[in-house]
C-alpha cells in the first residue's frame, strides 16, 4: 500500500471525529433546551392549578354575590310596596 491511502484514511478518520463532535455538541445544546422548557412547563402548570383553584372560589363567590344581589332586589321591591302602598 502507498501512502496516498493511509492519508486518506486519517483524513477520514479526522472528518468523522469532526461530525461525531459536532454531532454531540448539538444533542447536548438541544437537551439542554429540552430541559429548560420542560422547567418552565412545570412552572406553568402550578401557575395553571392555582388559577383553577382561584377561578374556581371565584365561581362559588360570584353565585354567593348573585344571589346576596337577588335577596336585597326583592327586599327592595318588598319595601318599596310598603312605601307605596301597592
Amino acid at each position: 500500500m502507498d501512502e496516498t491511502s493511509y492519508t486518506d484514511w486519517y483524513i477520514g478518520l479526522g472528518l468523522s471525529f469532526f461530525i461525531i463532535v459536532v454531532v454531540v455538541i448539538i444533542v447536548a445544546v438541544i437537551l439542554t433546551m429540552a430541559a429548560r422548557i420542560a422547567d418552565q412547563a412545570q412552572e406553568a402548570d402550578a401557575g395553571v392549578d392555582t388559577v383553577r383553584a382561584q377561578s374556581a372560589s371565584l365561581s362559588d363567590g360570584v353565585d354567593r354575590v348573585n344571589d346576596s344581589a337577588v335577596r336585597i332586589l326583592h327586599m327592595a321591591r318588598a319595601l318599596r310596596k310598603v312605601a307605596v302602598g301597592k
